[in-house]
């Protein structure tokens, strides 16, 4: 005598099957929503990392842009020129066709750094008195024209915009000063500055003259 008749057979298998494509589905399913995880976890990773490297990109091209001069004196080729941020008087003289015979380098500082809208003369030899007025920073080594002197941003009262005025300040170096202003009080004086994140030597010198703590 059979222990299952047929009809009782043919329910016994189709329960059979329905368990074992509802094992298979599972097993799909959880396979598929784990890729989805890991891939969307990457693409997380690599939004967070593509945002921390455009604000370093941000920064470094503001940091490498160019800046305008003029030079006028004892060079070949007088006027406006284009040189990178960060540059020294030297720079300056080898993109205005270099010195004349005439020049007298004992007066000036090749060393230097120049800043952006400044008026660099090279001395004459045959100059019997100074031209313009001296920068107080660089004392007898650096001539420029006074009227390029503009006020001075008071970097503890300054806003965003008005810090972004500065040589090599972009937005987010900006409200790094700002942050860090909030976080700790006033600038004491303004070499404190150069505790802000991501302003070093370099920037520091590129901004001093242009900011105080008043």
């Amino acid at each position: 005598m059979e222990i299952l008749n047929k009809k009782q057979k043919i329910i016994l298998i189709i329960i059979v099957g329905c368990i074992l494509l509802f094992i298979g589905y599972y097993i799909i399913n959880k396979a598929s929503n784990s890729g989805y995880i890991e891939l969307e976890t990457q693409n997380n990773e690599y939004a967070n990392d593509t945002i921390e490297n455009g604000i370093i990109e941000e920064d470094t091209v503001l940091e490498n842009r160019d800046i305008v001069v003029h030079v006028t004196g004892a060079v070949h080729k007088q006027g406006i020129v284009r040189i990178e941020q960060g540059s020294r008087i030297s720079d300056v003289i080898d993109s205005a066709g270099g010195i004349t015979d005439e020049a007298d380098l004992s007066k000036i500082n090749l060393a230097y750094t120049v800043q952006d809208g400044q008026k660099i003369y090279v001395p004459n030899i045959n100059d019997k008195e100074k031209v313009n007025t001296i920068t107080e920073d660089a004392g007898e080594n650096v001539i420029e024209d006074s009227n390029s002197k503009t006020e001075k941003i008071n970097i503890n009262t300054a806003s965003q915009t008005e810090l972004e005025t500065l040589n090599g300040i972009g937005p987010s170096t900006a409200l790094k000063i700002i942050n860090y202003r909030n976080e700790n009080g006033n600038f004491k004086k303004i070499e404190d500055i150069k505790n802000v994140p991501g302003i070093g030597d370099a920037k520091f010198d590129s901004i001093k003259e242009n900011i105080s703590v008043k």
